[in-house]
């Protein structure tokens, strides 16, 4: 099995339903925040079940919703299909949209699980696919350094705070006999220290820096922001 099987399944990765809710509610008002006018294109690329779409698509003129899972794909056309302003589409059908059309594109919690001929591929499409003046979020990066007890630990203060610490527990026990740790043994995680993903971009056509906080909950992991070099002076 690899990382997109996965995903195309019914997984444990949230430890309940209130946690599923309060992630997705968080990196929905994440997006909001990042989103340039009320007029602007945005692609969230790798968005998951995206819950709170409707909240960011009423934020902007276009929503694209893409995903490599037809499984997530499905659920996404049932929970969105009737609101005009959002787009499902797989991460292939990306390549279809016209170059240098979009405002933003958010990449959360997706690069951990490319390969580097992967996330080099897109790179290059996100950099075809934004306007001179867009802008591009890689969220949720993971240091060479953090080790799974810092991100435990990460999840059970956003438990704390959200009032789901006993589904926080028993769901990282399930966790440590799942098949997602099973599959992370074998087929790992891509980690990349900050210098690493700055000189990626670079050779990607932008200009990239760290943002101040990190996408989500998890301030031990890293987010960044492209710019087309073209943009910048």
């Amino acid at each position: 099995m690899n990382w997109r099987d996965y995903w195309d399944q019914d997984t444990p990765i949230y430890t309940g339903e209130r946690h599923k809710l309060l992630h997705y509610r968080l990196i929905a008002n994440d997006i909001v925040g990042l989103i340039p006018s009320p007029d602007a294109a945005v692609l969230d690329y790798g968005c998951g079940e995206a819950l709170f779409a409707d909240k960011v698509a009423a934020r902007c003129a276009r929503l694209y919703l893409s995903d490599a899972a037809p499984l997530v794909r499905e659920r996404l056309n049932e929970r969105f299909g009737d609101n005009e302003r959002i787009t499902v589409l797989s991460t292939d059908d990306v390549a279809n949209l016209p170059d240098a059309s979009l405002d933003l594109i958010v990449v959360n919690s997706l690069v951990q699980y490319l390969s580097l001929d992967e996330f080099r591929a897109l790179l290059k499409l996100a950099r075809d696919k934004l306007k001179e003046d867009g802008r591009l979020i890689l969220g949720d990066i993971i240091p060479p350094d953090i080790s799974p007890l810092t991100d435990a630990k990460a999840l059970l203060s956003f438990a704390w705070q959200g009032g789901f610490v006993r589904s926080a527990v028993m769901g990282l026990a399930r966790t440590a006999f799942s098949e997602y740790r099973k599959i992370r043994e074998e087929v790992g995680l891509a980690q990349y220290g900050e210098e690493e993903i700055v000189d990626l971009l670079e050779d990607a056509g932008f200009r990239p820096e760290r943002a101040p906080r990190n996408l989500g909950h998890n301030q031990a992991r890293m987010t960044f922001v492209g710019r087309p070099a073209a943009a910048v002076s």
